[in-house]
């Protein structure tokens, strides 16, 4: 448990692109040779004179944290009148009697600087930029996961307490999850740190899935508490029962959490590891820990007794098969549109905007508003020939959407030599081996206007040079989006193999899995292709996990219907054993919907962070969908193919009476 506090949490997203991605190479090249690093972030103050907005200037260099700070006397000679200046450029950095800093904050002293940044602006002026982003994420994240844990276990203790007999079991439940998390979290340390994604999501996630193996067993013990006098006896019998749905829900959890360690971007993977040990430790508490904890209670459960607060789902079954066609018409006619939508929604490749309430939403507003959309790239050439240089330059500026061009041979001049020239105002623009060029861009970080303008800017330098690097934060989600593009296909290929793979052993049916699986799987298309007809952007990031989440975590419902309606189905006919499974399980399965339902619509509220509220929302409306998706579909697809799974089962003994 102590461990814990000592595992360092990382908000950078750029940290988890893979090694060879080209913006870290150009950002590991750009290191080596400049000293100066690409701005990020831009401090807007208003009412203020050229005079002023330079004192403004050296309180910003002072600042602990802040490496590099530019304005316009880094470009232009401001003994010049500022009427006879380039027009373009001036306004790039002064207008309205406001002007507009590029700043560079350390990696890593985010918070303190735009802490102290703010400070020395007030509430009047504004702080906007990727470090800003990375300073809100950190200082909301660890106050948001305990908001969130403050909303969601008093409603899991209600859904608990409502769905058992005994005061004390709902204790017993959060106890045995409670310390497998603890655990998880501490043996976090031997990793070094986790993505914020999953310092927010994992917890949490592990609470809801894994709840379910403990409250498989202690129904299963409840049940033999009435049949056999001796406790430990009766656990025995509840372990056994209970063993093979605890051990296919966890499988199908646990390899489905898998898929996400083979992610290329390094967050599915951070989240992979996270779940894949969460669910490991979850189940080993319920099979050990769990066991010795309720025989040290029980007493205690039998005294805290109560009433059943929810009466029983009595022939809700033949209500609910009444329905099994228009189910069906309805779905069929959902699926096809559901599978084109999720894959042609708007994607948000980044951390996304921030919210209009909040300080740094406001701020981004009010720079975007005089200032316009900017947006830096940094062009780095081999120092060769600076008349092709030149010509490079004037052609990136007739460039659509790049309002400047920041270069040696446009700010100083092709005919100057750089070494008649101090290196201090040379070594911004040459490092010896390496020209350095700013393209200052009038576009998003992302999406099909900034993405396009990156490959034209490439495509213009490589007509020039053979050795071109790129590097900005436009560049890095324009790689993200590349790389994450290419996990999507293989986790979900992968994750729908695993999970059939164990259905089949565990069924050993080869029609079962792929009835389950459409049942689940359709239910992850309508959950992804809601923000398509909404027309609202998704963070692909919880596209992407969500898409293995949702499987992973509701194929539990699945499982557990269609055991006991496989069971049943040896002693009565179809119809009946699905009307009584429906009957008997429905109480359970509403119960695990609900609590994982919850989760996700409590880290969706809580959440300022746009990728973990959007994996929250997601989630919610997933759990929702996969439990009516299960209830009125499954059903129905287990009825009518009532045949081909007799005939495609091994030893199915099908009841054969009337």
């Amino acid at each position: 448990m102590a461990a814990q506090f000592a595992v360092s949490v990382n908000y950078n997203m750029a940290d988890y692109l893979p090694e060879d991605a080209p913006s870290l190479e150009a950002i590991e090249l750009m290191e080596a040779e400049f000293d100066d690093p690409v701005p990020n972030a831009r401090v807007m103050i208003q009412d203020v004179s050229v005079t002023e907005a330079l004192d403004y200037k050296k309180e910003l260099e002072d600042i602990e944290g802040v490496s590099a700070v530019t304005w316009m006397d880094d470009v232009m000679d401001l003994t010049v009148p500022l009427e006879m200046a380039d027009q373009d450029m001036l306004t790039s950095y002064y207008q309205d009697e406001a002007a507009l800093i590029s700043v560079t904050i350390q990696e890593g002293k985010e918070v303190e600087a735009t802490n102290a940044i703010y400070e020395l602006i007030g509430e009047d002026n504004a702080i906007t930029g990727e470090a800003v982003t990375t300073a809100v994420s950190q200082e909301m994240a660890g106050q948001e996961s305990m908001y969130a844990a403050l909303l969601l276990v008093p409603i899991i203790i209600l859904i608990l307490i409502l769905s058992t007999n005994s005061w004390v079991e709902p204790v017993l439940f959060l106890t045995a999850i409670g310390i497998s998390i603890l655990i998880n979290l501490g043996t976090n340390i031997f990793i070094g740190e986790v993505s914020f994604i999953t310092q927010s999501v994992a917890p949490i996630l592990q609470l809801a899935v894994s709840l379910d193996y403990a409250i498989f067993l202690l129904h299963s013990f409840s049940d033999y508490r009435k049949k056999v006098a001796d406790p430990t006896e009766a656990m025995k019998l509840a372990m056994q029962r209970s063993f093979p749905a605890i051990v296919a829900s966890a499988s199908t959890t646990f390899f489905g959490f898998m898929a996400l360690t083979f992610m290329e971007f390094g967050i599915g993977s951070d989240l992979g590891i996270n779940l894949v040990k969460g669910i490991l430790l979850s189940f080993l508490s319920v099979i050990v820990f769990l066991p010795a904890l309720t025989l040290l209670f029980y007493k205690w459960i039998d005294r805290t007794k109560h009433k059943q607060f929810i009466p029983d789902f009595k022939h809700i079954g033949s209500k609910v098969m009444k329905l099994r066609i228009p189910s069906l018409l309805i779905v069929l006619l959902l699926i096809v549109p559901a599978f084109l939508a999720q894959s042609n929604t708007t994607f948000i490749y980044g951390a996304g905007e921030h919210p209009e309430n909040t300080r740094a939403g406001q701020d981004a507003s009010a720079v975007e508003d005089i200032f316009g959309k900017e947006m830096p790239i940094v062009l780095l050439i081999p120092e060769e020939d600076r008349g092709k240089e030149e010509q490079l330059v004037q052609e990136l500026e007739r460039i659509p959407n790049v309002s400047s061009v920041i270069s040696y041979v446009n700010m100083v001049g092709s005919a100057i030599p750089p070494e008649y020239l101090e290196e201090t105002m040379t070594e911004q623009f040459y490092s010896g081996n390496y020209a350095r060029i700013t393209l200052y861009t009038e576009t998003d970080a992302e999406g099909d206007a900034a993405f396009a303008l990156i490959d034209q800017v490439k495509e213009t330098a490589d007509s020039y040079y053979e050795d071109t690097h790129l590097l900005g934060e436009s560049v890095t989600l324009y790689d993200m989006k590349e790389i994450v593009q290419k996990d999507n296909t293989f986790v979900n290929v992968m994750t729908v193999v695993t999970v059939a793979l164990v259905l089949l052993i565990t069924f050993r049916s080869l029609s079962i899995p792929v009835v389950l699986l459409l049942a689940i799987q359709a239910s992850v298309w309508i959950n992804l292709a809601i923000p398509y007809f909404t027309d609202a952007p998704l963070v692909y990031i919880g596209y992407l996990l969500i898409s293995t989440i949702q499987l992973a975590a509701t194929v539990d419902y699945g499982i557990l219907f269609t055991e006991n309606y496989y069971k049943l189905r040896q002693e009565m006919p179809a119809m009946q054993a699905i009307k009584k499974t429906i009957d008997e399980k429905l109480f359970a399965i509403l119960v695990s919907a609900s609590i994982l339902s919850s989760v996700g619509f409590i880290l969706w509220i809580t959440s300022s962070n746009p990728v973990v509220s959007s994996i929250g929302l997601l989630l919610g409306r997933g759990a929702l969908l996969a439990f009516i998706m299960v209830l009125f579909v499954l059903p129905a697809l287990l009825v009518i193919f009532d045949r081909i799974i007799e005939k495609t089962s091994w030893k199915a003994n099908f009841y054969k009476g009337k």
